[in-house]
Formats: structure tokens, sequence, C-alpha cells
């Protein structure tokens, strides 16, 4: 995740090796003093976060300052009968960070390159000039939203489509409002079907739970998410037409094999994971040195043309600046990226403790698999879907294929009820302030609320065979 963000965007954390170093201080800890503090000063930090759009204090902050105060009390206190599974604990949610830092680096380094290039400029100065009615275009960035959110991420689909129909309906503030809630909709719903398209497919892909190919059953079930709201938003959108324009960008050099090379790279790391069981960031990390290449390329041919221009009398052109891959990388949301890491060590902290032990008895064993994974979405609407994904991967309750899919999908669509349960809707709430506001998306939650219930009916119909057995 900005940026559940991002991306769109994976967060992973401890699974089977972090059970077993959980399970080494879990339970022992959850009644000691520091069991308390280490609880208390994660509610505190994340109310932070949640408070940022009102504080304007960076999400990442609290979450650093709490993963590191919550270990050292952990290292302090700790007095299990071996003095380095402290240490193991807090070495193997590194590790695991380490992995979602470069996989999500290179992905924004990517959407980078191409913002830069002017591909997203192209798309909405295309949809700007189409001379489509308020309505048409409701329903084209909406589908929009739920096709690209799947490879970029969903913060970015969600900003792109904003702008389009912030330039098309300035005048019509009911437009834009539903508008931004179908956008959001759509792009958290986009995301849940892709092993790319959000942190919570992605971190259950990483870890192997679930393989490549078998997140594409949630494709109807996603489908299903954002078509009853949009249905039902349709007939409140005017039935006007906005006044059309003229605009066009052209796309700098190099900007469609940008497009090329950024598929490649996700092939790249399927196959790593899919056929050389590497690890996929290890494919994401051989992409982006697809795009690092390429862009040497570009700064020579730029500079090629720069000077021919010079020798000749006449300016560089327009669009031959010179590339630099490194200005994409610094310009990844590292806010973000080290927000991810305060929410593992915090959550693995905690889990180490015995905590998330404690949660995994309540929900999965008292609840059932199925009550549990339901309210994992309206928890992510709250909360937000990666400590609430991260603390399931954590727990690691024995579930079929079929419930994985479930929990994948709630997490990931949950968001969509607030408009605070997503940094696609906060993102916009800025974007579009005044007009998208908090209120105005509860207004319809009532509609979302109906697409959640009708896309988890929907998993249950279509995939029914893959909730038999576990998953182990």
């Amino acid at each position: 995740m900005p940026h559940k963000r991002t991306l769109w965007m994976a967060l992973l954390c401890g699974l089977h090796p972090a059970s077993a170093l959980a399970s080494a201080g879990g339970g022992e800890m959850t009644g000691h003093w520091a069991g308390y503090f280490s609880l208390g000063l994660f509610i505190v930090a994340y109310a932070l976060v949640m408070a940022e759009e009102f504080t304007h204090l960076r999400k990442s902050k609290p979450v650093l300052l709490a993963a590191g105060v919550i270990w050292a009390v952990i290292a302090w206190s700790y007095t299990g009968s071996d003095p380095r599974a402290v240490e193991q604990a807090a070495r193997h949610n590194l590790l695991e960070y380490g992995e979602l830092f470069l996989f999500l680096l290179t992905a924004m380094t990517y959407i980078n390159a191409l913002e830069e290039r002017r591909v997203f400029d192209a798309l909405r100065a295309w949809l700007i000039r189409s001379g489509f009615g308020y309505r048409q275009l409701f329903w084209m960035t909406g589908l929009l939203a739920f096709f690209i959110s799947p490879v970029a991420d969903n913060l970015t689909t969600a900003l792109l489509m904003c702008a389009v129909v912030l330039a098309v309906g300035r005048d019509n503030p009911a437009f834009v409002s539903l508008s931004c809630i179908n956008i959001v909709v759509a792009a958290n719903a986009g995301g849940a079907f892709s092993p790319f398209g959000d942190i919570t497919t992605l971190m259950v892909w990483q870890k192997g739970i679930v393989d490549f190919w078998t997140f594409f059953a949630l494709f109807l079930p996603s489908v299903v998410n954002w078509l009853v709201p949009a249905g039902l938003m349709h007939f409140a959108v005017p039935n006007l037409h906005p006044a059309a324009s003229d605009e066009r960008v052209a796309l700098k050099p190099g900007g469609k094999r940008i497009i090329g090379l950024f598929l490649l790279t996700i092939i790249t790391a399927v196959s790593f994971h899919n056929f050389l069981h590497l690890p996929p960031v290890m494919g994401m990390m051989l992409g982006l040195s697809y795009l690092m290449i390429f862009g040497y390329y570009l700064k020579k041919r730029a500079h090629a043309n720069g000077h021919a221009n010079v020798e000749n009398g006449a300016m560089m052109e327009e669009g031959q600046e010179a590339f630099d891959i490194f200005k994409k990388v610094s310009r990844a949301e590292w806010d973000t990226l080290l927000f991810f890491y305060g929410v593992i060590l915090c959550v693995g902290g905690l889990g180490f403790l015995g905590y998330l032990t404690l949660v995994s008895h309540i929900m999965y064993d008292g609840w059932g698999a199925t009550n549990a994974n339901i309210m994992v979405g309206f928890l992510s609407a709250i909360v937000d879907n990666i400590p609430v994904m991260f603390a399931v991967l954590t727990m690691n309750p024995e579930m079929s294929t079929g419930q994985w899919l479930l929990v994948t999908l709630t997490a990931g669509v949950g968001g969509s009820l607030l408009s605070i349960g997503s940094a696609a809707g906060v993102a916009l709430m800025g974007q579009a302030r005044g007009v998208y506001t908090f209120f105005s998306h509860l207004k319809w939650t009532w509609a979302i609320a109906l697409g959640y219930a009708a896309s988890i009916w929907v998993h249950f119909l279509v995939n029914a065979s893959l909730f038999q057995g576990v998953v182990k």
C-alpha cells in the first residue's frame, strides 16, 4: 500500500516458522506487563494512522516508533527457555519484509516510469475528448478501474480515473461524488482476483497458500461486488452530457515499450515462482533490470538527439529529455513502504507475545472459518486490510482453498464499505475535497454492502469445489 496503496500493491509476514516462534513466546506473555504495554502501544499508534487525514502525521511515523519499542520491550522482558527466540522471530519478520519491500519497490518504479512517459495522461485525455455522457463516463471509469487495478495498484488507478471525473464533471458535484464511490469500489474489486492486484492477494500468493491461477476463481465474485452497487447508483447519475474537449497528449519515447516490459516483468515473477520454485521477488528484481537497461538506452538516445539538435541550432525536442531510472526509484511511496515495515514488526511482535493465538482461537475455533472470514472484511473497512490480513496469515488457521480465497476477497473488498477503508478512498477524499466525502460515501454503504454479500454468495456458488479439504 498511500497505498493499500498501490498498488496497489503486497504484505506478508511470518507464517509457518513465525507461528512456531509465536507459540514459543505465545500465550506466556499475554498476561505480562510487556504484553499489555505492547498491545496498548499498537492501538495508540494505529489510532494515529487512522487519524492521518486530520493530524497530517504521516502514517509510517507512529508504527515505526511502535515497532521498535514493542520489540525492545519483548527482548527486555522475555523469560522463555530459548534466549535466542526473540532474535530469531525478529529476523524472520525482517526477512519477510525484505521480500515485500523489493517486490513493491519494483512495481512502484514501473508505475512511476509509466506516469513520467505520460501513459496515464494520454488515457485521461482520450476519455475527456471522447464526448461520452455522464452515465457513460460513470461506467467507463468504473470499468477501467476494475481492469487496470489488477496490474497497477488500486491507489494509482483510482487517482487516474478521478482525474478524468474531475476534468469533465467539475460543474456537476453529484456526478463526481457518485463516480468517485464507483471508482473506489471498482478498483478494490478489480484487485481482489489478481495475485498482483492488492496487498491481500499478493501476500497470500507469495506464501504459496494459493497458486497463481487459482486467484482468478474470484473473478466472478469480484465483478458482482462492483456491479451490484454500480447498478444501484446508475439511476442517481445525472443523465447529461459534459462539454467535450480536444485535449491530446502524446506519449514520450518508450512509453509503449515500458508497458510491455512491465508485463514481461510480471510474467518473469510468475515463472520464477511456478516453474523454478524461487521467490517471486527475484523475478521482479530481474524485471527491474529490464527497465534499467531500457532506461539506459532512452538516456543515450535523448543525449544523442539533444546534441544533434544543438548542432543544428534547434532546441531538444519535447519528450527527448534523459530518462533517469533512479529518479523513478526515488519517487516510490516511501511512506507506504516504511508503514509496511512498522505494521509487519508490530503485528509480528503481538504474535510472538501470543495475542494472535488468542484471537485465532476466538474467531476461527469459536465462530468458524466462514463467519470469521466475513468479519475480516468488516474489520478491514475500519482498520485497513494490511494489519488484518497479516494477522490472519500469522495465525495461519487450517482452512480450505475456498476459505483462503474468501478471506482474500473480503479483506480486499471490505475496505469499500467506508471511504476511510482503503487507500483509494482516502486519496479520493483529498483529490475531490468537499465533493467526495466520508458521508457522501456512507450514503451508499448499504448498496456496497449488498454487493459485498452478493460476492460472497457467488463465491460459494461457483467455487464450491474449492471448499473441500484443508490447505497444509
